[in-house]
């Protein structure tokens, strides 16, 4: 992640396109931190405002795009995805349709809820909506407010605060997950 950073610092006038791009390999569930390229982004916007808006949409389009490969993984690839190896250990039938019932009861609230859960939680819950046959529309409307919300919220709390509230929000994060894991884990047993 230092070298990804120092690439963008030097190339200041990429930025916008290096995350943007950077994010979409998230979507075929290249480990890339949406979290730590948020904070890149507000980082550079905070020392360069004239490309803030430039910055915040590379880093907003670039999550909801990634959001959009996953699912489509999932929905064009269905179950086969499961057979590629990469993918293999990620997801079990039982988890796809357990999800898929959270996304029948719960609705948008399960990305909402579920956008802020690091560590490779989000890219499950996308590919999971796609792999259980979530309505395209549905998903892609619901996303987009979900994504909204998260990515405002962290990238004005990293713009406004710095590198003084990445010690909460690693806290909340992993708060969150473990009340996510609390809850499978419920539900499992």
């Amino acid at each position: 992640m230092d070298a990804l950073t120092d690439v963008i610092q030097n190339h200041i006038e990429y930025a916008p396109v290096i995350i943007f791009g950077v994010l979409l390999l998230a979507g075929f569930n290249i480990p890339v931190s949406e979290d730590g390229m948020l904070f890149i982004a507000a980082s550079l916007a905070i020392k360069n405002p004239e490309i803030l808006t430039s910055l915040f949409l590379a880093v907003y389009l670039g999550a909801y795009c990634s959001d959009l490969i996953c699912y489509g993984l999932g929905r064009l690839l269905g179950p086969k995805i499961l057979q590629i190896r990469f993918f293999a250990g990620m997801i079990r039938q039982d988890k796809i349709d357990k999800i898929h019932d959270y996304y029948q009861r719960y609705g948008i609230l399960t990305l909402i809820f579920g956008r802020f859960i690091p560590f490779g939680v989000r890219n499950g819950l996308f590919l999971t909506a796609g792999l259980g046959k979530m309505s395209a529309i549905k998903f892609a409307c619901s996303d987009l407010f979900a994504c909204t919300i998260s990515t405002l919220s962290f990238f004005s709390l990293y713009y406004h605060f710095g590198t003084a509230v990445i010690e909460y929000v690693m806290e909340f994060n992993i708060v969150i997950f473990i009340l996510a894991l609390s809850v499978v884990g419920y539900v499992y047993l």
